[in-house]
């Protein structure tokens, strides 16, 4: 028997789009020599479809799909993800399911049993778990088909779950394994989606055929890298990451071991790629092609203009500099030179006369008071403002430019330097950001030495360093860690050896900006916790106040 995993960007509610992708990877696999080919998890649909969920001519789009997709099973069976309805009227109305179709025909359907509910994930909220588990019959071959979640409670360890389904599906006798799944990318997953999927074959002594989805949906970014472990839990083959592709493997060939083994993963790589997939993926799947980004000369505006020229080409990014009176030279000159490195066009738009405009308006109301924030929230507001006016005239998407580290403690200003329709590196630290930097000048000079070396400074008073305000961000990036990826309390803080003055300042600043971070743009995750959908804070909470 010959196994081809096909992971597809699907894009959701595409109906047509997704059955055609996979028709094409049909007919690939076809070509390959494949007796069954495997698509990721709600591959008719697309992962996550939220609430879509709920609308019953959504549903009835899906199972069009899955009978189109039957009657392309001749010669090749396929397995794909798809909502099935529950027809018994208590619990939730759905189900995650796995099709098996072959000879023109639905042959076999497995739900998902567990349903992830934390972080990202909310399928709780739509789907019934299963509690029947099945053995598929094909080619003298028997099969455990499994949905993504349905492997990760090994042994029942995982106290999230009572069930543990491949423990259900072992008495069975399967000769193999298939997991469908939609497992979204972070920066350190690949090793735990590779130590689980060893594990699990390693317990069964049978080898795993897993295909992962890959594409962005919105924040979400899949990476694909679908596996196949041999019984003897080494991985046979490891399939390329944010990249479709279709791979096929003769399952006696899996039995004796060997083949191509893992890829090598680097932290800086991974975040790049992953980024520049999110950003094409935002911006085709909404039909668009253009992005305008304000240049300061700093680190920050420099590394998402670099990944979005890479992402969108040059010619579809334009980058706007607007000095103000407190802006130096060289960050001038740094944007520019900048932009001739990228060869992305650019537009020089000095904001000094329409802030002094503000500054005469609103003179007679502030009279007798003291320069202070409000002025240079002034400046980020009216770059917003033109930014967001070359938006409207010429149609390009703004990118935000703001870091992790910024949101995290709110140093950024609403309907200013936080506006934009995709925050491009909102998941990356500033320590982070330079690293990356690094990273996209390691063939040569991209971004200008001196956006590398020189103090961050927002630049809205005079000599101005983000060190004013701020810890330096070496020390401030790991309490910042520790605290939203790792969930340390102040007195975890404090044991490892921070200033408790220092801990209880940045905690604090974190909390009390929660209500700048519902007012942002989607955030590309690249982490394993980054602000959205994936961190629900109360924005009136007194926790740590």
């Amino acid at each position: 028997m010959k196994i081809a995993l096909a992971q597809i960007d699907a894009h959701i509610g595409n109906f047509e789009g997704n059955v055609e992708r996979m028709l094409r990877a049909v007919e690939e696999a076809k070509t390959q020599g494949a007796d069954i080919v495997v698509f990721p998890e709600l591959s008719t649909c697309g992962y996550p479809p939220r609430d879509f969920l709920d609308f019953d001519d959504f549903v009835h789009l899906a199972e069009d799909a899955v009978q189109r997709m039957a009657r392309a099973a001749q010669g090749i069976a396929i397995v794909i993800g798809s909502p099935t309805r529950n027809p018994v009227p208590e619990g939730k109305d759905l189900f995650n399911s796995a099709y098996f179709l072959a000879e023109g025909q639905v042959r076999f359907v497995q739900h998902k049993a567990l349903l992830p509910t934390y972080d990202v994930f909310d399928e709780y909220r739509y789907f019934e778990p299963a509690t029947e588990f099945k053995i598929l019959e094909y080619k003298g071959k028997r099969i455990a088909v499994t949905i993504c979640e349905d492997i990760w409670n090994i042994g029942n360890e995982n106290p999230l779950y009572t069930v543990c389904p491949l423990d259900e599906l072992a008495p069975l006798r399967p000769d193999l394994i298939i997991n469908l799944s939609a497992s979204p990318f972070n920066y350190a997953h690949s090793h735990g989606r590779i130590h689980v999927a060893k594990a699990n074959v390693l317990r069964y002594g049978i080898p795993m055929f897993y295909v992962n989805q890959v594409g962005a949906q919105t924040e979400l970014i899949f990476d694909g890298g679908s596996l196949v472990v041999a019984p003897g839990g080494e991985v046979f083959d490891e399939l390329p990451y944010f990249e479709e592709c279709v791979r096929t493997y003769d399952f006696d060939e899996v039995m004796q071991g060997g083949g191509r083994g893992e890829q090598a993963k680097e932290k800086y790589r991974l975040i790049h790629d992953a980024l520049l997939l999110g950003l094409r993926d935002y911006f085709g799947k909404l039909g668009l092609k253009q992005a305008v980004v304000g240049l300061s000369g700093g680190i920050d505006s420099a590394v998402t203009a670099a990944l979005a020229a890479r992402a969108l080409g040059p010619e579809n990014v334009r980058g706007v500099l607007m000095p103000s009176p407190f802006s130096s030279g060289h960050s001038v000159e740094d944007a520019r030179r900048l932009a001739e490195n990228l060869g992305i066009r650019y537009d020089i738009v000095p904001i000094a006369g329409v802030y002094e405009s503000y500054l005469q308006t609103l003179e007679p109301h502030f009279e007798g008071k003291p320069f202070d924030l409000t002025e240079e929230n002034l400046q980020a507001r009216i770059r917003g403002m033109i930014l967001m006016a070359f938006s409207n005239k010429f149609g390009p998407i703004v990118l935000n430019t703001s870091n992790k580290s910024e949101a995290a403690v709110g140093y950024g200003t609403l309907y200013g330097d936080m506006c934009g329709g995709l925050s491009v590196i909102g998941d990356v630290y500033k320590t982070e950001v330079y690293a990356l930097a690094e990273y996209i000048n390691k063939d040569g000079e991209v971004i200008p030495r001196n956006s590398i070396v020189k103090p961050p400074s927002a630049e809205l008073r005079p000599d101005q360093k983000d060190s004013d305000s701020l810890p330096e961000y070496d020390i401030l990036d790991r309490i910042l860690y520790q605290y939203i990826e790792c969930l340390q309390s102040p007195q975890d803080l404090i044991a490892m050896g921070f200033e408790e003055t220092l801990v209880r300042r940045v905690l604090r600043l974190v909390n009390i900006n929660e209500f700048k971070r519902y007012q942002t743009p989607p955030i590309l995750r690249v982490s394993g916790k980054a602000f959205g959908m994936g961190r629900r804070m109360p924005i009136v909470g007194k926790y740590l106040a």
